[in-house]
């Protein structure tokens, strides 16, 4: 049982497995200026938690309370904050990767890393969408531009960034083509894509030409030979790391425009995932929900590579 000055969070102290994931009792943090203080809800799991459970990716440091997606309840508000107070129902991405720790009771973050919750969305629906939506508006809006009538290639359109990215160029009017396994298909139709391509049985790039932006969270092999579907002038953005000599020369042959995309916290990004979750636009669809206590059990699942959607933590 916690008190009003600690908290619960699921921490670890190495790098590994799951069962490095421990729940423990740290001290309730206190919003500094700007920040504000959110009593958890729910709070999503993406891959990159358990990339930086595993090598620490980006963050350098031990010990780590993992998280980025939050949605909750403003407890305390920071000196200066004006867009909430306590009580308000928000949700958001904690600045990324820096500002991890959402797998806890309490987590505090910059005021405009938030929105408000849509009042049809529970906190279960909300976390899941912060970093894998903003991820895909980012791409696909601010980077891409996409517009309608414009022919989009999702690929991985079942995992988590994806199945959003469908649903967001969906609401921008564009022909929306994706990429998943046979058995995934109905599913991704039903978010709304106009085709679906098995990427065991077909090489994508006999199925489709003249694409306008590919989305690619895989890197290696399939960035490559995205290059190849793409118009003299469109746009690739990778969420990985991977371009080479020969890859970016040949980019540049062709007029193709490739950007690696880091998802940046975004309140512009966020009310407009807001806007588009409560106009019935985008919906995470949700895999499994574990509380925080199982943090363990949702990134085993989360790293069989086989779930659809999104992993959601709660918190009571």
């Amino acid at each position: 049982m916690t008190n009003s000055t600690t908290m619960r969070a699921i921490s670890q102290d190495t790098y590994g497995t799951p069962d490095v994931l421990t729940l423990i009792e740290l001290p309730r943090p206190v919003p500094a200026p700007g920040q504000i203080l959110v009593a958890v809800r729910a709070a999503g799991l993406n891959p990159t938690d358990w990339k930086h459970r595993t090598a620490g990716l980006f963050l350098g440091r031990l010990p780590l309370v993992l998280g980025w997606d939050v949605s909750g309840v403003v407890e305390a508000v920071g000196f200066g904050v004006t867009l909430f107070k306590p009580g308000d129902e928000v949700f958001g991405m904690l600045p990324y990767p820096q500002g991890v720790g959402s797998h806890a009771e309490y987590v505090t973050g910059p005021a405009r890393a938030f929105t408000a919750k849509p009042a049809g969305l529970d906190h279960t629906q909300a976390a899941a969408l912060p970093l894998a939506a903003l991820t895909s508006y980012q791409a696909i809006v601010d980077t891409a531009e996409v517009r309608a009538g414009q022919r989009v290639l999702i690929h991985a359109a079942a995992g988590g960034v994806g199945h959003l990215a469908v649903q967001i160029a969906k609401a921008r009017g564009a022909h929306v083509i994706g990429t998943a396994s046979a058995p995934k298909h109905d599913f991704v139709r039903s978010l709304g894509a106009d085709e679906v391509i098995d990427y065991r049985t077909t090489d994508f790039r006999d199925a489709v030409q003249d694409i306008d932006m590919v989305l690619d969270p895989l890197a290696g092999d399939t960035r490559t030979r995205s290059l190849d579907v793409l118009r003299p002038g469109g746009t690739l953005v990778s969420l990985l790391p991977g371009a080479d000599p020969e890859e970016a020369g040949k980019a540049a042959a062709r007029g193709i425009r490739v950007e690696n995309l880091l998802v940046e916290a975004d309140h512009a990004g966020m009310r407009a995932v807001a806007d588009l979750a409560a106009a019935g636009s985008l919906r995470a669809h949700i895999e499994a929900v574990f509380p925080l206590a199982e943090a363990a059990k949702a990134h085993a699942l989360g790293e069989t590579g086989r779930t659809s959607g999104k992993i959601v933590l709660t918190v009571s």
